[in-house]
This record gives C-alpha cells, sequence and structure tokens, in this order.
C-alpha cells in the first residue's frame, strides 16, 4: 500500500503518518516522552511555549521575527497550516522543504518502529499525527542548529505533544472557551490546562487581563516565575502609531504591530516580555524588537488580500476571536459600502457565539458547507444565523469558493467582504485567490 520509505514523497509521509493512530488526538505525553530518549531530542537551544485560545500564532510569528531580525537561527513550529504542510516547519521564516521534512518523519517513523524497543505486545509506538510532526520538528530543528526554537501548543498545554519538551519560557496569551470536549467547558478548567506548559524557576507568562485563578494557583504551587500582563508587564496605547512596553526598570516605545487589531498589543506585549526574560542568553536590542513590529505579517490574521472592494480574511473560529473581529471591522468601517460576510465553520464550535459576536458587523450572510467531516451543514448555519439574528439578509452556497465568487460579482468597489469561521474556510479562498 505505501512506496518504500526511500521514494515516499511529502503526501505520502502525510497520509501515512495519519493512519498511525486510530484516534486524531490522544491525550497524554508518555509515548512522546519515549520517543525523545530514542530519538535523543534533548536539544541544547532556548526553547519557547506558546500556549492560548487565540493569539498563539500571532504570538510566536512575532517572537519568530524578533529573533529572526537579531541575528539568530531561528525555528518555529506552528499549526495548523493554511494552503502547504511546510508551513508548520519554518526556519528564520522560511518554510522547510519536503526533503527536509520527509527526511524528518523518516528518522520519527524509525525510531517508532524500532525492534530492539518495541512494547510489551510487539508493536511499534502509536502516535497521532501532530504527535509525529511535533517529533519531526524538533528533530528538524536539531539537525539544523537553531539558536531558538518557538514551539505552538497545538490544543490545551498540559497534555499536549509540544509540552513534552521543557522549555525555557512559556506563554499563555489568553484563555476562553474553544475545544471543551478536550479541555472542559470553564474558563477554570481549560486555564489549568494552558498552566500545564509552566515549570519551576522557568518564566510564565500570561497576557489575558482576566487569569483564570487555576492558571496562578498552579504556577504559584510549581514555583515557576509568573509575569501577568497590567501586573508585572504592561502595554499602553501611546498615539496611533505606537505604543510602550513597560515592565519594572524597562519602559520603551515600540511601533504598532503591522498585524491589525488592539488585540495585536496583548500579543506583542507578550513576546516582548519573553524577548526581556531570555535578554541574559538570548540579547536582543529594543531597535530590533521596534522593526520587528513593522515587519511581522501573519496569513488569515485580519489579512487584506485586495482593496475596492476591500477583501479580510480571519481565521476567527471562537466567539473571543469573533469579538476581536467584530472590533477590527468596526474600526475600519468605511461611511458606505456594505460588508459581506463569506462564512462556514466546523460544527464542534460555538457558532451561535461567533455569530452573535459579529452579526452588528455584517449586511449580508454568504454562509457555506465545509468539505469535512467536522463541518458544519448549510442547513445548520442557516438555522443559527437566522436564529441570532432574525433580520439578517443570508444566501447559502455548496462551499466557501463558489460563496465567494458570488460575492465578488454582488458586490461594489465601496463593499467589504470578510471571509471568516474557520481555518478551512480562509483555506479554501485563498487557495482560489
Amino acid at each position: 500500500m505505501h512506496h518504500s520509505k526511500s521514494t515516499r514523497n511529502l503526501a505520502e509521509w502525510l497520509s501515512y503518518i495519519e493512519s498511525l493512530h486510530p484516534k486524531s488526538i490522544a491525550m497524554g505525553l508518555d509515548r512522546v516522552k519515549q520517543m525523545i530518549d530514542r530519538l535523543k531530542l534533548h536539544p541544547k537551544f532556548t526553547i519557547i511555549t506558546v500556549a492560548g485560545t487565540n493569539g498563539k500564532g500571532s504570538t510566536c510569528a512575532m517572537l519568530e521575527q524578533i529573533y529572526t531580525n537579531a541575528g539568530y537561527q531561528v525555528g518555529c513550529y506552528t499549526s495548523p497550516h493554511l494552503l502547504r504542510y511546510n508551513e508548520r516547519v519554518r526556519i528564520n521564516k522560511q518554510e522547510a522543504n519536503d526533503e527536509a521534512i520527509c527526511a524528518a518523519f523518516a528518522a520519527v517513523d524509525a525510531a517508532r518502529a524500532d525492534t530492539a524497543s518495541l512494547d510489551a505486545n510487539g508493536d511499534a509506538i502509536a502516535l497521532t499525527y501532530f504527535e509525529v510532526g511535533t517529533l519531526a520538528a524538533v528533530w528538524h530543528f536539531m539537525q539544523t542548529g537553531v539558536d531558538v526554537a518557538i514551539l505552538e501548543i497545538g490544543l490545551g498545554g498540559r497534555l499536549d505533544a509540544v509540552n513534552a519538551f521543557e522549555p525555557d519560557c512559556s506563554i499563555v496569551t489568553s484563555v476562553d472557551l474553544d475545544h471543551q470536549e478536550y479541555l472542559g467547558d470553564t474558563r477554570e478548567s481549560i486555564g489549568f490546562e494552558k498552566a500545564g506548559i509552566y515549570r519551576t524557576s522557568v518564566t510564565a507568562i500570561c497576557g489575558d487581563t482576566n487569569p483564570p485563578l487555576s492558571l496562578v494557583t498552579f504556577a504559584h504551587e510549581v514555583k515557576a516565575n509568573l509575569k501577568l500582563v497590567q501586573h508585572d508587564f504592561n502595554f499602553t496605547v501611546d498615539g496611533v502609531d505606537s505604543w510602550r512596553y513597560s515592565a519594572g526598570e524597562v519602559d520603551f516605545q515600540l511601533p504598532r504591530p503591522a498585524l491589525k487589531g488592539a488585540y495585536q498589543l496583548n500579543n506583542a506585549a507578550c513576546a516582548v516580555s519573553a524577548v526581556e526574560s531570555l535578554q541574559s542568553s538570548l540579547p536582543v536590542s529594543s531597535d530590533q524588537i521596534a522593526s520587528a513590529m513593522l515587519q511581522v505579517s501573519l496569513a488569515g490574521r485580519f489579512q487584506t488580500v485586495s482593496t475596492s472592494p476591500e477583501v479580510i480574511l480571519d481565521v476567527a473560529h471562537n466567539p473571543h476571536a469573533a469579538r476581536a473581529l467584530a472590533e477590527n471591522l468596526n474600526v475600519s468601517r468605511a461611511s458606505q459600502g456594505q460588508t459581506v460576510a463569506v462564512f462556514a465553520m466546523l460544527a464542534d464550535k460555538d457558532m451561535q457565539g461567533v455569530v452573535h459576536a459579529v452579526k452588528d458587523e455584517i449586511d449580508l450572510w454568504y454562509i457555506a458547507g465545509i468539505d469535512n467531516v467536522r463541518g458544519a451543514s448549510v442547513e445548520e448555519l442557516l438555522a443559527i444565523v437566522s436564529e441570532v439574528d432574525p433580520n439578517a439578509r443570508i444566501k447559502t452556497f455548496q462551499n466557501a469558493n463558489i460563496a465567494y465568487e458570488q460575492a465578488c460579482i454582488d458586490v461594489s468597489e465601496n463593499d467589504k467582504i470578510v471571509v471568516f469561521g474557520s481555518f478551512y474556510t480562509v483555506a479554501s479562498v485563498m487557495q482560489k485567490l
């Protein structure tokens, strides 16, 4: 069924690693820790782990830009990807090529099936897609010899594969409701899962202005070096184009990040706090941080891909992110013109909450299905939008591409099209673009 390992291309490797474990998500770090020992993945480079309901990707992008500008070799591992798997594994902002990723997968698979150390039943270790990907990324960073690796937590924190590695600094950007089936359905239960990335005597940053007690308590129990936004470090808006970062004696002015939205200052402050905490091992000047703020970019985060009509892509897929999207839409609202939503979501997300958060900024809904087992049907979405906003004007489409094509035909140059609801929704329209 599968080609010999040496000739497998990236697509074949990806379908193979998807088949290794019956579940797409399996909580627990034991299997990954065994693999770390087999692969001798005990890196000497600095590791920053980043968790959070929203803002993880932006915070990773800012750290990646700062350290790249400062001249370090920088590994960055994020998820999910929009168009290519390679987006998940970057060095100095460049995606790893297929060959490098295949080599990493081969190394992980060989260790996984190593006959000298099979389990009691004579089986290889069953790893999930994300676990293989995480091990492969760190293996690749070791082969390349990076100075610092920024690792984004895929889900939660405590039991996420990334948390099997020992960080030199950990960040939780925000705590809100998402993935309730794995993490519990209160901010307290989710806060506990995210706090699991904090370590004894290691800087533990939290960018949530209202941190759950569970997170703070856990940080104190393990004696982490907890730094809370608006408490241990601060950001203040300082004019249209600038902001100030302050923490104790440290106080400097920075340009607004190139990523749009007020909440990006939270993410930026977390990133700067991390950089400050690591100054002794990875010195960075405030000029290098400032230039990074102006250069940072991230696909699908209130990303404008065309003007007149304006087309905005945003991966917002939970109420917390949708509120931020609504705020951005409100700020960028032209006096005339309509806003058309090209909208599709996964059924296991809080669809009501998302629609409620943005409804006041949307004039027309073009809703669509997603070609994925987890996708909500058009009928489901239609019912929810109509229920939350009985006056909503709605058109339905088979998928986001068709909805987007129609939106382009229907709008005039003063209008705005916003594509959101899921990574899948944004990815399918991006592919089209």
